[in-house]
């Protein structure tokens, strides 16, 4: 449907075209918040979100979800999320020649101690070079507890191309909004996307000049003063001098 078109990957590409995505409020309030967060934590030339496989699956299941994704190489973690202790990673190389595929990739995977890896905070630059310099495709960054918080590519490093229009924050963070409704629930959405960084916030309603979204947007202002609000629908003078 239209009213659910933007999520974190449409707003991530609007955002380095120089636009901003509005991501819709039909989702529960956390999830919504974590699309917000999404945007605001990507950084060009990392995978924040890779697929991610447990060290229990078998190859065969492993070649049936390459098939499905079009990825040849995927971080092995403790539960197969993203954010979990990574164990190791696993590519086509690795399974080419193996006859048992009932095998688990734990068998068969690169384990995390053979890994070339960058800790968390490092830069672009410094990650392209740490790839340069290994001649590895992909480099996992972990957390200090091993977790892994994001990937890299050297297929997508190649291909990542420059967003000299982006539109972007004081802190270079990419921007993005949030759509909220006006029933006093959505006080809580608000509160929820200010903590995950949201750069405007979008009162979705067809009737602008109502009691109700009076309500909401004096309440935000005062609430968030800083925070960017836009109204509406209005359709004369009068209802736009309301808001």
């Amino acid at each position: 449907p239209m009213d659910t078109v933007t999520e974190a990957k449409m707003a991530i590409a609007m955002a380095l075209e120089g636009g901003i995505g509005v991501i819709h409020t039909n989702l529960p309030i956390e999830e919504q918040a974590q699309e917000v967060m999404k945007v605001k934590k990507y950084e060009s030339g990392f995978i924040t979100d890779p697929v991610c496989i447990p060290p229990t699956m078998k190859i065969s299941e492993l070649e049936e979800l390459r098939g499905r994704s079009g990825f040849s190489g995927y971080p092995v973690t403790d539960d197969g999320r993203m954010g979990s202790r990574l164990l190791g990673l696993v590519t086509k190389r690795d399974t080419d020649f193996v006859q048992d595929r009932s095998a688990p990739v734990s068998t068969i995977m690169t384990k995390q101690a053979d890994l070339v890896t960058a800790d968390e905070g490092v830069d672009l630059i410094a990650a392209n070079r740490i790839l340069k310099d290994s001649k590895k495709g992909k480099l996992p960054v972990v957390s200090k507890q091993k977790r892994l918080v994001a990937l890299m590519s050297r297929a997508d490093l190649q291909k990542n191309a420059d967003y000299p229009n982006a539109t972007k924050d004081a802190n270079k963070q990419l921007m993005v909004a949030a759509a909220i409704g006006t029933r006093p629930a959505d006080r809580d959405r608000v509160r929820a996307l200010v903590a995950a960084g949201v750069d405007a916030v979008i009162v979705d309603s067809s009737q602008g000049d109502s009691v109700f979204q009076h309500d909401m947007v004096k309440w935000i202002k005062q609430q968030f003063p800083d925070l960017q609000v836009v109204g509406g629908n209005v359709v004369t003078k009068r209802q736009a001098k309301h808001l």
